[in-house]
């Protein structure tokens, strides 16, 4: 009679002692799911910054842009046919 009320106990703390486990593995299941999901969100935003910013360097890089600053920030200008020099090797 004792080693069945032994057992017995033996059995509900084991299935209590499962029971627990099975809710915390859920609880952190939830947890890291929202978390990959608040990671992928910031991936995406941040290919789409990566995207705007390649973008941008390619317009800031074009020779009509270069062109341009060199004219108004620079004051440069293309030399006239009398102020170019041929140097030949």
């Amino acid at each position: 009679m004792k080693w069945s009320v032994l057992i017995n106990a033996a059995l509900v703390l084991a299935l209590v002692v499962s029971a627990l486990a099975v809710v915390h593995t859920v609880y952190r299941n939830r947890t890291l799911f929202a978390e990959l999901q608040q990671l992928r969100q910031q991936r995406d935003q941040l290919n789409v910054e990566w995207g705007q910013l390649q973008l941008e360097e390619s317009t800031w890089a074009t020779h009509a842009r270069i062109q341009q600053v060199a004219r108004e920030k620079l004051d440069m200008h293309m030399p006239r046919k009398i102020q170019r020099v041929v140097v030949k090797p």
